[in-house]
């Protein structure tokens, strides 16, 4: 395992992609390792859990707020924001924002974390049929 120091740095820092946290998560998401079927089946889970709590928010005021915060950061080459067209890109971190506040806002925390989230047979959200190993 690798360990990284993180800090909070200007905008104004430019730091080379390498030091970005966020270029060393999607490096370590790319990289080139077997992963077992129930990982890939918890990961799906999870991003599908994610995404429908975020259509579920999407009007709320919390949601409608921080989306309308990132609407001022248009960015060519951004990233994506939930409840607008995928035509429009705009500043990541200010997507992260927006879509991170409609994922969490109805986010009731109801999935049952085990020792390790890895185990298939008791990880689920209580609203999917559950699947035995």
């Amino acid at each position: 395992m690798q360990n990284h120091q993180v800090r909070v740095h200007p905008s104004s820092a430019q730091l080379p992609r390498e030091e970005q946290l966020a270029w060393k998560i999607a490096s370590v998401g790319a990289d080139d390792v077997p992963v077992e079927s129930e990982v890939s089946e918890t990961i799906i889970d999870r991003i599908i859990d994610d995404a429908a709590v975020a259509l579920g928010a999407i009007n709320r005021g919390p949601v409608v707020a921080a989306r309308e915060m990132a609407l001022g950061h248009p960015r060519a080459m951004g990233a994506t924001i939930f409840g607008v067209s995928a035509e429009q890109r705009f500043s990541p971190e200010w997507a992260a924002w927006a879509n991170g506040t409609a994922v969490r806002e109805l986010d009731m925390h109801d999935t049952f974390w085990p020792r390790t989230i890895l185990i298939r047979a008791t990880t689920f959200h209580p609203s999917l049929p559950r699947r035995r190993p």
